[in-house]
């Protein structure tokens, strides 16, 4: 199957419905009822290095589009879709894998922009959706602390004010992102008590 950023660049959100269709029928024919897809992410920084061809677009209604259409043929076939990574890990310059990125923008910025798929999916029955190890300055929040173990985040912002009532989940939590000097049961506590569902 093509990449997110192949499939959107055909125009046609009814390609990615059927490619979610498909894609559900194999992995349940393996057992397996839950994907972490799709990447909702915006992918505004040309500097990327860990989404890139893994986001459907640069343009909002775009990733909207393609990421509504891809979820809905997925969850069409009683697969569970996962849109990642929340608030939106598109506009960094670094790898989440190998440290924690910072993303000053404010609230604002992040209201006309990256939570706009994330909401178009949950108005759309998304059954989950997976917290990303960025850090959030730009509200106010630390830089040194991922959203993923932000309470104000997993719980106050998705939960609470763009009323998802899915699962939450976290992206792994061995990633350097998440860790930072923290050992393992800390980080799993503390996503816990963010308001994660699922480490």
């Amino acid at each position: 199957y093509p990449k997110a950023m192949g499939l959107a660049a055909t125009g046609l959100p009814a390609l990615a419905y059927r490619m979610g269709e498909e894609v559900a029928n194999e992995l349940q024919e393996m057992g397996i009822h839950i994907n972490f897809a799709p990447v909702v992410d915006v992918q505004r920084n040309p500097k990327n290095p860990v989404i890139g061809i893994r986001a459907f677009s640069d343009n909002v209604t775009t990733v909207s589009q393609f990421g509504v259409a891809y979820m809905s043929g997925m969850e069409s076939q009683g697969l569970l879709a996962c849109a990642k990574h929340f608030p939106g890990h598109g506009n960094t310059s670094t790898d989440s894998h190998h440290t924690l990125p910072i993303i000053k923008a404010k609230y604002a910025q992040l209201d006309t922009c990256d939570l706009v798929p994330f909401r178009h999916l949950i108005e759309n029955g998304l059954s989950m959706v997976m917290v990303a190890h960025i850090a959030l300055p730009g509200l106010g929040l630390a830089d040194s602390v991922p959203a993923s173990l932000q309470h104000s985040i997993t719980t106050s912002l998705l939960r609470d004010s763009l009323h998802f009532e899915g699962l939450i989940c976290t992206d792994a939590l061995n990633m350097k992102g998440a860790t930072g000097k923290l050992k393992p049961d800390e980080v799993a506590l503390k996503a816990y008590l963010a308001g994660a569902d699922i480490l």
